[in-house]
């Protein structure tokens, strides 16, 4: 109802799982496919590699109860162009609708010492003017931003590059100098504005 009282939204289809889901949004053309991580079926990650492959395919946009950075970094690995919690108020949702459809990516997602979840990944935070231009970065501290942004911890992130978890901080640390960005939510955002992820 919410969707169909939209004058620039249409609903052209529900469905009960997965397979249905590829099947419907071949049929319909579908621009954008609304999907529940546990809906039945096969696992939610190859039902969104599957929609991403059809021609033309639809943008996936996930609304869930999961409101974790491993759902999250599962859904966009698969090529999901938005995330967000079922807790999100109803224009949060218009708004992800409209943005993944427009070819921007959305993410709603609270992490700890957040403020600010739920923005369209529209615009990245630079460093201010004052400040100039933003030093390159080097071939490690796109590694750690990488994976950073697909929602790996400090532990994750230092596990995978067989470092300490100090120097992931530090990498941190001069990727916060160098950007001009503080949370997680604009390095993620920085992240999918250069296109690494």
């Amino acid at each position: 109802m919410l969707i169909d009282a939209q004058s620039d939204m249409n609903v052209v289809g529900e469905v009960a799982d997965g397979t249905e889901t590829v099947n419907r949004a071949r049929d319909v053309h579908a621009d954008v496919v609304l999907l529940d991580l546990t809906m039945p079926g096969p696992p939610a990650a190859v039902t969104i590699e599957r929609l991403v492959r059809l021609d033309p395919s639809p943008r996936v946009l996930v609304l869930t109860m999961h409101d974790d950075p491993v759902y999250l970094r599962t859904a966009l690995q698969a090529g999901a162009s938005g995330y967000i919690v079922k807790k999100a108020a109803d224009i949060e949702l218009l708004s992800a609708i409209r943005v993944v459809w427009s070819g921007g990516t959305f993410v709603n997602l609270t992490r700890p010492g957040e403020t600010e979840p739920g923005q369209a990944i529209r615009q990245v935070p630079r460093a201010s003017p004052a400040a100039g231009q933003p030093k390159p970065l080097s071939q490690r501290e796109v590694e750690v931003l990488r994976l950073l942004a697909q929602g790996h911890t400090n532990q994750e992130a230092a596990d995978r590059l067989a470092v300490s978890v100090k120097t992931i901080e530090t990498h941190r640390k001069r990727l916060s100098d160098k950007l001009g960005l503080k949370s997680r939510a604009e390095l993620f955002r920085f992240a999918v504005e250069a296109r690494l992820l």
